[in-house]
């Protein structure tokens, strides 16, 4: 004989939206968040972050072992070139949520639009840099890059949040 239900587990299941999914599986309700985390912005900026900076520790690690090879202009485009798939990739994944395969071709050749704009403005800086002063040393080519690489960031967040990934804005 079944046993009856816990008058608090009643008033917990009436309080509870039916979330039946069409399989018949429930669904997990929303997770209700305070404070500044209940805005989605604030959340996939803090994992856009994160990505960042695992991407930018990547990219300057590429940067300095290229440089002495091929050059500042050639080092800071292989390293953009080659942290772009992953930071797309992190991104999609991470920062928006997006986990199915469709569509993910057209977000990584769009995430390769983004690095040219990237690429721009921290290869700009070096130029700058190199314009200004000839005699730069590997250091300040690092701290040009990765101030303008902050630039760069705002400038590819805003890119990924409106135009590549704009069907997950509100994740």
């Amino acid at each position: 004989m079944d046993s009856p239900a816990s008058p608090v587990a009643e008033s917990v299941q009436r309080l509870l939206p039916d979330r039946a999914g069409p399989s018949g599986t429930r669904k997990p309700a929303a997770v209700r968040r305070s404070g500044i985390f209940r805005y989605p912005v604030v959340r996939q900026l803090v994992r856009f972050t994160g990505v960042g900076i695992v991407c930018t520790v990547t990219s300057l690690a590429l940067y300095t072992l290229f440089r002495p090879w091929i050059g500042s202009q050639p080092a800071n485009a292989a390293a953009l070139i080659i942290t772009s798939l992953m930071n797309t990739a992190l991104n999609r994944r991470l920062t928006f949520r997006i986990t199915g395969r469709g569509r993910m071709k057209r977000d990584h050749v769009n995430g390769l639009i983004v690095i040219l704009v990237a690429l721009l403005i921290t290869g700009g800086s070096l130029a700058v840099l190199h314009w200004l002063r000839p005699e730069a040393s590997v250091a300040d080519e690092l701290w040009t890059t990765t101030l303008s690489g902050f630039v760069a960031t705002a400038v590819r967040f805003t890119l990924l949040r409106h135009w590549i990934f704009r069907r997950a804005r509100h994740r």
